[in-house]
């Protein structure tokens, strides 16, 4: 064996070709000598190495010092410069660039502004980039670990050998970065981590790797750089000048899983579902999709709200390309995109962010703020600023990469309380005594308060089921900062008022009217969800009581209800056309039942739902302002009728009348806000929409009231369980709505 040129200890040398040394950049690669430069090298299998500079040149053979592969030699050199290397050994010969010959892609300014939490681009300097660097194509790697003792990029390129490619570690931010020359956008790769204690960790997915392999495989992937041409830029400057709570939005949440599948039971790619869903939602009158989570998540079974791959697309449906161009279409269709989020926790798979340094370093180490019961998952430190900046800056990635219009914030409850689902003693007041998680606010306001400073146009909507004040109130003025709120009181108490026979109702009149007492202390969207149709829970046909006819026309009348009533809609696939059995992701929606007339008359009805919805702007204008609306009968527990007018200015008045029990009424008087003529837009109960066809022939004239203070009435006929929304005519005589 040749004597080394430099005196390095043997343990150093012993401590690199081991995997063990935790700073290889001082020791590998060009380093000053004297007057002159010597190069390091660790090349596993290697028996002779030279090294040759970018164009060519040939600077000098290494000795080898190490029979695993550690080799070093002078160089000729006058200045640094990448490397690279040509190895030899019995069975052939192989080029490879030096690592450790480039300098670090990551700069102090991007140290400071990482550790202070404050950084908003943490996706174009974390993760994994293909890039062109010194002359060099190649990717950077990137990921946070400050208590790790090494960190290694590992895949197919170095024989998953952590030994080859450990990183430099940037002690001020805990980032550990390398360039690796020649790994390329499609590559896959992991990272090798020792931990704080000396133990080597399962390998691990990259926290911000922008793409994923297929499950069960859990690599990361490099992502190809190439920007996505978009072709929306008419739908973004709309949405820019809008105000939202006085804009139409129907919102069709969907699982792209299992909307459809193909004939042999796979999944329908990014494509397919912009060539069927894109149309289909667009001619069914919707403005905007909600999809389920599409971070990439190991278990098909947890619909997307278990991710381990924050940054990436889920690779069931395409590339990340397809994504962006299922979105593309969308807008060139009119239809926003509302993704839903999940902050709130994370799963425990080792690929994922559990220990990932070997420490609590996403999570709480205190498993009474660091674990989640109901979910068996951990929970995001949210007091730590580099997690809370991980999480700010994924919501900003969904919303520039893939022009997102919208994230739906999953579990916002749980990440308000500190209590949530715990018994006394399973959790840690705060610094007041009480249980509100100050630190999750904080993160919440600054996730609401960056996006829609960044994205003008775009929303946040909480998924949020207590009275927690101030949900879609302005950070500004102590709110929490949303654009809207999911009304859980709407769904829950219609749904349990929809659920009982008829006769019944009159007991529980209250159940429908309740809402109107807080329907806008928040901006609000009324959610008939996923979560009402699976774990036993039936579908929303089988909630109905009464025969197969009645339960049709209880549907029919409780959605005329919901789209009359203020609030954003919300609806779940497959329910605007009324499936039989409750939803299972492991398959596709009961398409075939279109061809009945009843479930193709609901369809129609949610079609023509939503075309007044957009139409008439007293339908959606004032869906957050009490000055929208107006009670015309609000207690016939008698007869369970219900009836109500919406206004806005400059527009004509709506009434929504319903009859919630099977019996007909004839001259059934309701006060109207304004005389003349009334025109039946919708009559839930048409001979169209699979109903008796009973109703007042389209038109209706008021009289002369003096009573009430109303200007007029009207003697209707009201369907059974039905709903009736009538459109005031404004030429005709009377005071218009305001």
């Amino acid at each position: 064996m040749t004597t080394p040129i430099s005196k390095l200890e043997a343990s150093t040398i012993n401590a690199i070709v081991s995997g063990r040394h935790a700073d290889p950049f001082s020791v590998l690669g060009l380093h000053r000598q004297g007057a002159g430069w010597i190069v390091r090298a660790f090349v596993p299998h290697a028996e002779t190495l030279s090294a040759f500079a970018q164009d060519g040149t040939l600077l000098g053979a290494l000795q080898r010092v190490n029979e695993v592969g550690f080799f070093e030699g002078a160089v000729d050199l006058s200045e640094r410069c990448p490397i690279r290397f040509h190895a030899r050994n019995a069975g052939g010969e192989w080029d490879i660039w030096d690592p450790y010959s480039f300098g670090p892609v990551l700069g102090p300014m991007d140290d400071y502004y990482i550790a202070e939490g404050s950084h908003l681009r943490l996706f174009d300097k974390l993760g994994a980039h293909a890039m062109r660097f010194e002359g060099v194509e190649g990717t950077h790697f990137a990921v946070w670990a400050p208590n790790a003792r090494r960190v290694s990029v590992v895949g197919p390129f170095n024989d998953w050998d952590g030994r080859r490619n450990p990183m430099r570690c940037r002690v001020d931010a805990g980032i550990w970065e390398v360039f690796i020359p020649t790994v390329g956008p499609g590559t896959i790769y992991k990272y090798e981590i020792v931990g704080v204690d000396g133990a080597l960790l399962p390998l691990k997915a990259d926290p911000f790797a922008q793409r994923s392999e297929l499950r069960p495989r859990t690599a990361s992937i490099v992502a190809d750089p190439a920007p996505y041409e978009w072709n929306d830029a008419d739908y973004l400057d709309m949405r820019g000048k809008v105000d939202w709570r006085r804009q139409p939005m129907s919102i069709y949440e969907v699982h792209l899983g299992s909307w459809r599948r193909r004939p042999d039971g796979g999944f329908l790619d990014y494509w397919q579902l912009a060539d069927q869903l894109v149309p289909y939602a667009a001619d069914m009158g919707f403005t905007h999709l909600e999809l389920l989570p599409v971070a990439e998540h190991p278990f098909d079974a947890s619909w997307g709200y278990q991710p381990t791959g924050l940054y990436a697309p889920t690779a069931r449906f395409g590339p990340p390309a397809g994504l962006a161009h299922f979105v593309d279409e969308a807008h060139k269709a009119g239809l926003g995109i509302i993704v839903d989020w999940v902050p709130a926790h994370f799963p425990t798979d080792e690929h994922g962010l559990a220990r990932f340094d070997g420490t609590a370093l996403y999570e709480h180490l205190d498993p009474r703020r660091g674990y989640h019961p109901d979910w068996n998952t951990a929970i995001y430190n949210f007091g730590r600023r580099e997690v809370s900046s991980f999480l700010v800056n994924n919501a900003l990635y969904w919303l520039e990469r893939y022009h997102l219009d919208a994230l739906r914030v999953d579990a916002v409850a749980s990440m308000l309380y500190l209590d949530y689902s715990r018994r006394a003693g399973e959790w840690v007041p705060n610094e007041r005594g009480g249980h509100e998680n100050t630190e999750a606010v904080a993160f919440i306001q600054r996730v609401n308060a960056e996006t829609y400073r960044n994205f003008p146009g775009t929303l946040t909507i909480a998924e949020e089921s207590t009275a927690w004040p101030g949900v879609s109130q302005p950070t500004y003025t102590g709110g929490l900062g949303f654009g809207f709120k999911w009304n859980m009181g709407f769904m829950n108490d219609t749904l349990r008022y929809m659920s009982r026979e008829p006769i019944h109702r009159r007991y529980h009149h209250n159940d429908l009217t309740f809402g109107m007492l807080y329907a806008f202390s928040e901006n609000f969207v009324l959610p008939i969800s996923h979560d009402e149709v699976v774990h036993g829970k039936g579908s929303m046909l089988s909630k109905m009581p009464g025969d197969d006819w009645q339960q049709f026309a209880n549907l029919r009348a409780y959605y005329g209800y919901m789209w009359g009533h203020p609030g954003k809609k919300l609806l779940f696939m497959g329910q605007e056309f009324a499936q039989r059995e409750e939803w299972n992701d492991a398959r596709a929606l009961d398409w075939a039942l279109l061809d009945a007339g009843m479930h193709e008359g609901v369809r129609r009805l949610i079609a023509d739902l939503n075309k007044a919805y957009r139409r008439y702007s007293a339908l959606h204008a004032r869906d957050c302002e009490p000055e929208g609306f107006e009670w015309l009968i609000a207690n016939d527990h008698s007869n369970s009728v219900f009836a109500f007018a919406r206004h806005a200015p400059g527009a004509p008045s709506i009434a929504v009348i319903s009859n919630m029990t099977p019996v007909p009424r004839s001259g059934y008087s309701v006060p109207l806000p304004a005389g003349g003529t009334w025109r039946e837009c919708i009559n839930t109960d048409a001979e169209a929409y699979g109903g008796s066809n009973t109703g007042n022939q389209g038109m209706i004239k008021t009289k002369p009231s003096t009573i009430g203070g109303w200007p007029a009435y009207a003697d209707l006929t009201l369907p059974p369980l039905s709903t009736l929304i009538l459109v005031h005519d404004p030429d005709s005589t009377g005071r218009k709505g305001g």
